[in-house]
């Protein structure tokens, strides 16, 4: 059955470099626009709308829009962490139905490892937000955090450490055969797990890499699809949520994903087990396990069981997962990996993954972004995308 789309990816670009010592971040946001661009067979003088997160140096969106000599009519700037560029997908979608443009340039770019950034470490927003008063005593950091939602995944389920590192197994199967991943070498459960601990139960290797870099998105309307050929991939539901600690009143154990996937396959019209591939966002093994759950594809307390034994590796397990290697092995550009696996998602429905990964007659497949922290407040999106002819 053909299923109809309100807007089409029509061009994706990820920048092929992990350290850009000789290079601006706002040099990163016009070489990703200009690599999606140039993808879709359009050119800069066609984009009427741009969106971007805080990576956007100046006044983000006017700032860049003046940079690479932009004429838009519709901006948009929304900021949900790691999840961003999944939401922009669906506010490109809107924005297009809506009628306020119709070429919507999507670009993300950040430099955290050539300025040596830990971006998994503390951090300080000063004064700006209303929690940090009441938890910034305590010096939480990123890794801890994600440390205990892992915890208390193990202490309700029975999950395992080496079970997390099934997803870590997976994510180098498929980065081995990606030129430009930071982390290529094929590891074992047992490398995983003999790997130095970071944050009890969390070791090295459950963590991501850190990386510069970007990518961007060039999102069109139907009309305007229809006369770029058959590369453009369907969007074909897209849903997003916010999940925070409600008063003290947080479950570690589910992210915000249970909201943003059902939203987006009931507009897309299809179940979890109608999925080919998943590109799921990777800052640890952990949040990868857990999303899987809350998107469907198992029961909750399931997950440990459904990554075990190579069920996300590409020709090899029922779900494929972040043939690129995700944010665990290839790119974690600027800390907002979202944008990464909505390529990769559209690089498998067109049949253009690596040949050693490629997901075989890959129809319908699904991106998922996860911003903030599991253990903290977070944001969602999923969008879910289908090849032209589907």
């Amino acid at each position: 059955m053909s299923r109809s789309s309100k807007a089409y990816i029509a061009g994706v670009y990820e920048h092929p470099t992990r350290k850009a010592v000789d290079k601006t971040i706002p040099q990163l946001h016009a070489e990703v626009a200009l690599g999606a661009l140039q993808d879709a067979g359009l050119s800069k003088e066609d984009v009427d709308g741009y969106f971007c997160a805080s990576d956007a140096p100046g006044l983000g969106g006017m700032s860049m829009a003046e940079y690479m000599g932009l004429d838009v009519v519709y901006t948009d700037t929304t900021e949900t962490g790691g999840s961003s560029y999944v939401v922009h997908v669906g506010h490109a979608v809107n924005a297009i139905a809506m009628g306020k443009c119709s070429v919507a340039l999507v670009t993300l770019a950040g430099r955290p490892r050539a300025e040596g950034v830990a971006t998994l470490g503390s951090r300080d927003y000063g004064n700006a937000l209303p929690d940090l008063g009441f938890e910034l005593p305590y010096g939480p950091v990123i890794t801890n955090q994600y440390g205990m939602a892992a915890m208390r995944h193990m202490y309700e389920y029975g999950t395992t450490s080496e079970q997390l590192a099934w997803i870590k197994v997976a994510a180098s199967q498929h980065a081995q055969h990606n030129e430009h991943a930071v982390l290529r070498d094929v590891v074992t459960v047992e490398d995983v797990v003999n790997s130095p601990m970071i944050s009890d139960p969390l070791h090295r290797l459950d963590c991501c890499v850190i990386s510069d870099g970007g990518g961007a998105l060039v999102i069109v309307s139907p009309e305007i699809a229809a006369t770029l050929g058959d590369r453009c991939t369907k969007i074909l539901g897209h849903g997003e949520a916010i999940k925070h600690l409600k008063s003290g009143q947080v479950d570690l154990t589910y992210t915000g994903a249970v909201k943003s996937g059902s939203i987006a396959f009931e507009e897309a019209g299809i179940s979890p087990a109608d999925i080919d591939y998943v590109s799921i966002y990777d800052s640890f093994t952990i949040t990868v396990l857990e999303t899987l759950e809350d998107l469907g594809f198992c029961e909750k307390g399931q997950g440990g069981k459904f990554v075990s034994d190579g069920n996300l590796i590409s020709g090899v397990g029922k779900l494929p997962f972040n043939t690129d290697g995700g944010g665990l092995c290839n790119n974690h550009p600027s800390n907002r990996g979202g944008m990464t696996k909505v390529i990769e998602a559209v690089r498998q429905l067109r049949g253009e993954a690596h040949p050693k990964v490629q997901v075989p007659d890959c129809t319908l497949a699904l991106a998922h972004g996860t911003g903030g922290s599991i253990a903290t407040r977070m944001g969602s999106s999923t969008v879910i995308l289908g090849r032209n002819d589907a």
